[in-house]
């Protein structure tokens, strides 16, 4: 009798007018719970309401999520500010309102959905469900969607925008950052990753379209809608085909005693390394055993960002040292962010910066363009560019060889 006095106080307590003391925070709540259709992020604030914990809901109601580097990326769980299926879904509501207004022709040339390998069993969520939502808002809109059918490197998605002349895309990652966040990354029609204004103007679009849409919730429009298209083979053929144009000595690789070893960090990359290691005619490189699968908890590391360098390079250093491979190469887990460490003559291992590694790539391309072309062709149609706080060496090298270069 006591048990069901209390659950129909509880009852109560969640289905009326909410009294916090806060308008804002009681019209929040109000709308989460109407609005969230995930058991397990509705539970978390209906918890947290049930124990008066004010202030936690304050900050997960009572803000959102703003762009950053071209995208939403916050902690995985129930709230405005977080990650999970409801501001996934404002979020796609927002960015439908906004292309149709920038593209007439949204509806014939549609959208790029993508995702990685991070999920969180607490908020039933995952890259993978958040793509299919995303998809579903889209679908419901009668708009074509272009939604891979198995996690991918982030790259395929800003690649596939482009090859299919689709309006924009979206990737579901959190790039490198700790397992407890997600993402939800914005590519243009160019393949670039937004800027403003458009970040500014699909945040007042979302704004506006807060409520879920009759459809954003339904899930299985992904397997039924004539409108879903899977362009996973398509994609990665062309890419690997893209790839062989800037492969200049694949003989050479073919007979190279070179070993390589590779890490995925738990994500995404193992399969798509092995299959670029083909196309350039190398043994496919080693994996780390204990990193090759995917794995959102991502066990054997900390912080799984290859760039931290040799502490977190460990279990690659080793297998490196085992098996004799003087190179290993570690990609992040969506695969769009690589460190390279190298064994040096004197038994220490050089890691590789960022800056040294794109000083490399643009010295080589430069110098098989050169070594490739025709006598007439014109140095000053060459363009190389890097971000304001990349190191100048490749300016350098365009004073002296007569390319441009350029800073973005």
């Amino acid at each position: 009798m006591a048990e069901n006095a209390e659950g129909d106080l509880n009852s109560n307590l969640l289905h009326a007018p909410y009294h916090t003391g806060d308008p804002q925070l009681d019209t929040a709540i109000g709308q989460w719970l109407r609005w969230d259709k995930n058991p397990k992020t509705k539970e978390q604030i209906e918890n947290l309401l049930r124990n008066g914990m004010n202030k936690e809901l304050r900050d997960r109601l009572c803000c959102r999520m703003t762009f950053g580097t071209a995208g939403l990326r916050s902690t995985m769980g129930a709230g405005f500010c977080y990650i999970n299926d409801l501001t996934v879904i404002q979020s796609t509501q927002g960015m439908y309102k906004y292309l149709e207004r920038c593209f007439s022709d949204f509806k014939q040339r549609g959208f790029v959905v993508g995702y990685d390998t991070r999920g969180q069993v607490t908020s039933s969520c995952s890259s993978q469900r958040l793509a299919k939502l995303t998809a579903a808002v889209l679908l419901a809109k009668d708009v074509p969607v272009y939604l891979f059918s198995r996690y991918v490197p982030t790259p395929f998605v800003p690649y596939a925008v482009q090859e299919l002349k689709a309006v924009a895309g979206v990737m579901i990652t959190a790039s490198h950052n700790r397992k407890e966040d997600n993402g939800y990354k914005v590519y243009w029609e160019n393949g670039a990753q937004i800027t403003s204004p458009h970040d500014k103007e699909i945040l007042k679009c979302i704004e506006e379209c807060v409520e879920p849409w009759n459809g954003s919730w339904n899930d299985n429009l992904v397997d039924t809608s004539p409108l879903k298209r899977d362009p996973l083979q398509d994609i990665c053929r062309r890419y690997m085909e893209d790839l062989k144009k800037i492969c200049f000595h694949r003989e050479i690789n073919s007979k190279t005693t070179l070993k390589f070893v590779h890490t995925s960090f738990h994500g995404v990359g193992h399969d798509y390394v092995q299959l670029a290691f083909q196309v350039f005619g190398f043994k496919p490189p080693i994996p780390v055993p204990e990193q090759k699968d995917p794995d959102p908890d991502f066990s054997t590391v900390k912080c799984p960002n290859p760039e931290e360098g040799e502490s977190v390079l460990e279990l690659s250093l080793r297998l490196a040292e085992k098996e004799n491979a003087r190179i290993v190469l570690a990609t992040d887990p969506d695969a769009d962010r690589l460190a390279v460490a190298e064994l040096q003559e004197n038994g220490h291992w050089k890691v590789f910066t960022g800056n040294e590694l794109a000083a490399l790539f643009g010295w080589w391309m430069f110098d098989c363009w050169k070594k490739n072309t025709s006598r007439n062709a014109d140095v000053k149609n060459v363009y190389m560019l890097a971000t304001t706080v990349s190191s100048k060496i490749l300016k350098a090298i365009a004073l002296k060889e007569g390319f441009h270069f350029e800073v973005r």
